[in-house]
């Protein structure tokens, strides 16, 4: 890398926003100290820059300044929210506008908790920045969740203020190009240093970012492993949503989702409540889960394709989590890290998925091979409530009792079966059983009559609607209904 393409130091950055006049704000930074305020202070020029900065350090001065947390949790999003609330009020309210009129607010926040001594809680924290790019403008915010991955407290700390730096100079310079602002967040940082597992990005300045591309944009950088958003496109931390949850998860392509995908999860699901009376709608996750892997299945991540998977699971009202975890054991250890001994996971799956598992080639990066990822697997809070599959050729439905693996692995299969963790879905609609997802997108993409009937709901007039998965409204329009049935 030459000189020219290196990153600015955070002392560097630091410097150029101090001696920019345009920019002034204020800086709160409750649990791991001042770090970010520190680099402003340090490199000098602070005050054209810094109107307050300010560490409350004490719950009680905390809660006074920001209210009481009812739940007793002061390292959320909720807190910094209140945290930018209330700075950028004050702000507004106690500095002359006279004065200050040429002059862009902005107000910087955080609410962490680096490492402890023994070493059992990592740190993590809640960062972000409210600010203006135009004097008495609308005001912006970005709001992102990290994990710190160092072995000392002061590294973490260190870290974060780096973070901040970049977050606050990236916010001023490239707020037209926010994959260029997310990249920036790392300048002279490395991803064995911060997570950062979730952002979003809102105001006048955002309006046309979607926040699930900006997900979609962490996991590609490698910034983190999975990312989650909610029906209504708003990432969501995946920690807030699943802890302490009985998680039910679907992974597919889902290209478009059709009635077997809903099949799959709705009669999966009863079984699964079935099993466990005491999971109720407060405490059960139910997910539609993509691999990062399955959205390159075409090449290279086509976005408008993502978008219209995403678009479609929003609009069934499903929390979407998009993974880098391609073998089904790393997301169930991913799982683990939120659920607790007396939660359940369950998967849902094809008996061609349930094959796939059983494939050796996968776990050679196991010392333990495909015993070690099994054990990882078939935990004992994990089921697998398997869909079957009709055989065409054979005119038969496979289903736990008859698929087949190698014969090497029967004995363990059968293991995994006696011992209930493989469990067949018998109350499926037979009817679905002929639906196959790339028949359909052919159909769409053909013109030809009777797609519509195999998706949920009003999924294929939205395709019509949005041009989806190639539809072309204006295409079909001048095919006669006799060409399409020949196609």
């Amino acid at each position: 890398m030459s000189i020219k393409e290196r990153p600015l130091t955070p002392k560097q950055k630091a410097l150029e926003i101090n001696l920019d006049k345009n920019i002034y704000g204020s800086f709160a930074e409750i649990g791991a100290g001042q770090e970010t305020v520190r680099f402003f202070y340090r490199a000098g020029g602070a005050s054209g820059t810094l109107a307050k900065a300010m560490s409350a350090y004490d719950k009680d001065f905390s809660d006074a300044i920001y209210g009481v947390e009812s739940d007793g949790r002061y390292v959320t999003e909720k807190r910094l929210n209140k945290m930018l609330d209330h700075e950028t009020e004050l702000m507004e309210e106690r500095l002359s506008k006279d004065k200050h009129a040429d002059q862009a607010f902005f107000t910087y926040a955080n609410t962490v908790t680096t490492i402890d001594y023994s070493k059992k809680y990592k740190g993590h924290g809640w960062v972000g920045l409210r600010f203006q790019i135009a004097p008495n403008e609308a005001y912006n915010d970005i709001i992102l969740h990290v994990r710190f991955k160092e072995q000392s407290a002061q590294l973490q700390q260190e870290t974060l203020g780096v973070l901040g730096v970049n977050l606050i100079y990236g916010a001023y310079h490239f707020h037209d190009n926010p994959r260029r602002l997310m990249e920036s967040l790392y300048d002279t940082l490395d991803y064995d240093q911060l997570e950062i597992d979730m952002i979003n990005f809102s105001g006048l300045r955002f309006r046309y970012v979607d926040n699930r591309l900006m997900s979609l944009h962490l996991l590609k950088n490698g910034m983190t492993e999975a990312v989650m958003f909610g029906p209504d496109g708003y990432n969501i931390l995946p920690a807030d949503l699943l802890y302490k949850k009985n998680i039910f998860a679907l992974r597919g392509s889902f290209r478009p989702v059709t009635n077997v995908n809903i099949d799959m999860l709705k009669s999966g699901l009863e079984i699964f409540k079935n099993d466990n009376p005491e999971i109720n709608e407060s405490n059960l996750r139910v997910l539609f889960e993509i691999t990062l892997t399955n959205l390159k299945q075409e090449g290279e991540i086509d976005e408008r394709d993502f978008l219209n998977r995403a678009d479609i699971l929003c609009k069934l009202g499903y929390n979407v989590l998009i993974s880098n975890y391609q073998e089904y054991y790393k997301l169930i250890e991913y799982f683990s890290n939120f659920t607790k001994n007396r939660t359940q996971i369950g998967l849902t799956m094809g008996v061609n998925n349930l094959l796939s598992v059983f494939q050796e080639e996968y776990y050679s990066d196991l010392s333990g091979g495909i015993m070690e990822a099994f054990g990882k697997l078939f935990k004992r809070n994990v089921k697998v409530y398997l869909y079957p599959y009709l055989d065409k050729d054979n005119n038969e439905i496979l289903n736990s009792d008859n698929l087949k693996v190698s014969n090497h692995l029967k004995e363990l299969y059968k293991y995994f079966k006696h011992n209930n963790r493989i469990q067949d879905i018998k109350n499926y609609n037979p009817e679905n059983l002929r639906i196959h997802s790339r028949k359909i997108l052919k159909m769409l993409n053909n013109c030809e009559i009777g797609w519509e009937d195999s998706l949920p709901g009003d999924i294929a007039q939205l395709i019509k609607e949005k041009s989806m998965f190639g539809y072309s409204e204006e295409k079909c329009r001048y095919i006669l209904p006799q060409d399409r049935e020949n196609d």
